[in-house]
């Protein structure tokens, strides 16, 4: 687990200590009534932020959904029955969801305009007895936490804090009293005092959250600046477990990237702890929350395709609702608009043009609609207020490729279309199942390569995950021997031994490899991407079992009724309006077309692999996916040997050259040579010659583990006019030789160096 230095903890006990030196002979005491303008300064802010942006409860689409969400409230209040077993019949104790929400949804239309109930007390009191009864019956000082810690810690008081503080004085005196010694039992400060175990990452911010809301329901100065100093730990950059790294990822569940669920969580609770404590004694000050902000682009906006967070991200997530990646996608523009108040000008500016971005292009769950109708009014106002702004322009998506080393994630972007890369490796499950969620998801990390095409936002949304063959996910090479559902470690403890996942990239093209240990199989295999403008090269090599079972390589499985073609060789295929796929070596490609069920949903299929045997020892494959091409383009790159050579596609080296790119990429497993490189060590190659003379050469070492690598071109090189620090001696002349230092003390990260060229030999 990533930990915070034992300075820095000590500075936050420091904090903490200060806050609440309460009755200290050597301090003056702190008294509640010094603070009670800046507490009631924190339960404006909070319904503030938590109920809503301002808006028109006259005005469509607010004007249905508040009257829609007082009768709701009007329902509630009606059937509440109070009993040992339940506060409403049919939701029977614990009820850690239900019963909780209703109440909030009865607090809401308390303190929300144009719900018809609208400050009405009769409505608070009854939130006011509901809570109570809940506390005495389930959530009661004393009480065994049974089950899920995380129903005890975050979900059920921070339900019940937010419905007590939205109510009011109409909860007070010892209800009050009573639900503050509750959470007190259960979240303990010392929760706090250690970033450890499950206080870490978005769980840390949510126990935040949760002291802080204690705070003020008790009015209580020392929790409240225990809620805002123990956030620091979250704004540092970890090495290893839980939280945000300097190359983008995001890890929870230590094993699982997370960017689309805790990350989220993560997200959207600081943004609303700064906005909160903004402007109070508790101000969130701490420099390093730069980080957070630096997050957005950094972390967040690479896994966002046109409002879309990618399920590589999503962890056991997938699996839930469909249009679950959409509305993780609103999730995560929420958060970013809201943090946006908090952050500098430019940072804010500069983020709603990208937030304004995903709503134009997501046709597939326009933004603002699906706002409205899940009943979220604030992100419904910001968003329709930043798309009538003419002054904030839409921004396009980013062309290029960001990778993720820490993550074993891979993102590429070109106009038209998007891909994303989802692997394994000793620190990278590969895939997370818990709770009874996401228990088929064995082959997630098996390489799977996610493709979107322009007009298909909704391709891994809709009913995708349930009606899916689990045992043939795209991209993925694996042994047809099936895992039992909810097989290996939960929470993502499914980690295979490779240490070889990674690769180079210049900003925008790739070369990205997987050392794949089949899950639960005896399946070994070395797979290899090169990502480009209009086409990614797809290598694998070695390719051995010996489970009694047939190996496959998933070149796609296409969820669409579109017309499929197939060449008379079976070299070649191409699905309308998707794009093409173009089979170099390892062929034939076979194809079917099918119809699959799943949760109540029936989709059409078209499937592409390629079977390597039953026990195959050292097999491989090469093909072309083209992304958004026509049949006539797939035909003509398949007529077109040339314009891609491979160099190597061994268990040693797989590499390639792109003669009219100007494009060497070469995944060096073992020390050797291939295509003019030579390298000593295991390390990823990227070459693109510009052809104004000059080169960029990227490095990277993805198993961390280099002390030295010597990297020797067979191509004259007259003079540098870039070097990375990494690169310690770069000499010129008819073979240069770089030599690279310490390489294992940076994280997987791409190092470039930029040549300018001699005459071609």
């Amino acid at each position: 687990m990533g930990r915070s230095s034992r300075r820095s903890f000590l500075r936050l006990g420091g904090v903490v200590a200060a806050a609440g030196a309460v009755g200290r002979a050597d301090a003056a005491p702190v008294r509640t009534e010094d603070f009670a303008g800046a507490f009631g300064l924190l339960r404006r802010r909070w319904r503030e932020v938590t109920a809503g942006a301002p808006f028109d409860p006259a005005a469509e689409p607010y004007r249905t959904r508040l009257a829609g969400l007082g009768r709701a409230a009007a329902r509630y209040r009606d059937t509440m029955a109070p009993d040992d077993r339940w506060l409403w019949p049919g939701l029977a104790f614990p009820s850690f969801n239900a019963t909780p929400d209703r109440l909030r949804v009865m607090a809401r239309a308390y303190v929300l305009p144009g719900t018809g109930l609208s400050g009405d007390p009769g409505l608070a009191a009854a939130v006011a007895a509901g809570v109570d009864h809940y506390r005495r019956q389930v959530y009661a000082e004393g009480a065994e936490p049974a089950g899920n810690w995380w129903n005890w810690e975050i979900g059920v008081p921070r339900r019940l804090l937010d419905a007590a503080l939205l109510i009011g004085p109409h909860f007070g005196g010892t209800p009050a009293r009573s639900l503050g010694g509750a959470v007190d039992h259960f979240v303990p400060e010392d929760r706090l005092h250690r970033y450890q175990g499950t206080s870490t990452g978005a769980n840390r911010v949510d126990l935040c959250l949760v002291t802080l809301l204690r705070a003020v329901l008790g009015a209580d100065p020392g929790k409240a600046a225990l809620a805002a100093s123990a956030l620091s730990p979250v704004f540092r950059y970890v090495r290893d477990g839980d939280g945000l790294y300097r190359d983008g990822s995001f890890i929870q569940h230590a094993y699982v990237p997370y960017q689309g669920g805790y990350g989220a969580v993560l997200l959207a609770g600081v943004a609303t702890l700064l906005a909160v404590l903004r402007g109070s004694p508790w101000e969130i000050t701490d420099p390093e929350r730069r980080n957070v902000f630096d997050s957005v682009e950094r972390s967040f906006a690479p896994v966002v395709h046109d409002g879309c967070c990618l399920d590589l991200v999503r962890g056991r997530g997938i699996a839930r609702a469909s249009y679950g990646d959409h509305a993780r996608g609103r999730r995560i523009a929420a958060a970013i608009l809201l943090l946006g108040e908090s952050a500098p000008a430019a940072d804010r500016r500069r983020w709603q043009g990208m937030v304004k971005g995903w709503a134009v292009r997501d046709t597939a769950r326009p933004m603002p609609a699906a706002a409205a109708a899940e009943g979220d009014l604030a992100l419904h106002a910001r968003l329709a207020a930043l798309l009538a702004d003419p002054a904030v322009p839409a921004a396009d998506e980013p062309a290029g490729h960001r990778l993720l080393p820490r993550a074993a994630r891979a993102v590429h972007r070109r106009p038209g279309w998007c891909a994303g890369l989802s692997m394994a490796s000793h620190r990278v499950g590969h895939y997370e199942h818990g709770n009874g969620e996401n228990p088929r998801g064995w082959h997630t990390g098996s390489g799977m390569l996610y493709w979107w095409a322009e007009g298909h936002g909704d391709q891994y949304s809709d009913h995708f995950w349930p009606t899916v063959d689990p045992g043939r996910l795209p991209g993925t090479t694996v042994s047809t021997r099936r895992p039992a559902d909810g097989a290996g470690g939960s929470w993502g403890d499914t980690c295979p031994p490779a240490r070889w996942v990674g690769g180079a990239t210049d900003g925008g093209y790739a070369t990205v490899g997987q050392h794949l240990y089949g899950f639960q199989s005896t399946l070994e295999a070395f797979k290899s991407w090169i990502f480009l403008d209009d086409a990614v090269v797809c290598l694998g090599a070695g390719i051995t079992a010996g489970d009694g079972v047939p190996v496959e390589t998933v070149v796609d499985n296409r969820r669409t009724a579109a017309p499929l073609s197939v060449a008379f060789d079976r070299k070649w295929a191409h699905i309308s309006g998707h794009g093409g796929y173009v089979v170099l070596g390892g062929g034939p490609l076979r194809v079917r077309r099918d119809r699959r069920t799943g949760r109540g949903a029936t989709r059409s299929y078209a499937t592409l692999w390629l079977d390597h045997g039953v026990d195959p020892w050292n097999a491989g494959y090469v093909y072309l996916l083209l992304p958004g091409a026509s049949r006539a383009g797939t035909r003509a790159r398949a007529a077109d040997p040339g314009w891609v050579r491979v160099l190597a596609n061994t268990a040693a080296r797989q590499g390639v050259h792109l003669p009219s790119l100007g494009i060497t990429a070469v995944n060096f497993w073992r020390p050797g040579t291939a295509g003019g490189l030579t390298a000593s060590g295991s390390c990823a190659v990227l070459v693109r010659e510009h052809g104004d003379g000059t080169a960029t050469l990227t490095v990277a070492d993805p198993r961390e583990d280099l002390e030295e690598l010597t990297l020797t071109w067979d191509r004259p090189v007259r003079a540098v006019l870039h070097a990375h620090p990494a690169a310690v001696v770069v000499t010129t002349g008819a073979t240069p030789v770089i030599t690279y230092r310490n390489l294992s003390a940076r994280a997987g990260a791409s190092h470039p160096i930029t040549l300018a060229l001699g005459p071609p030999p």
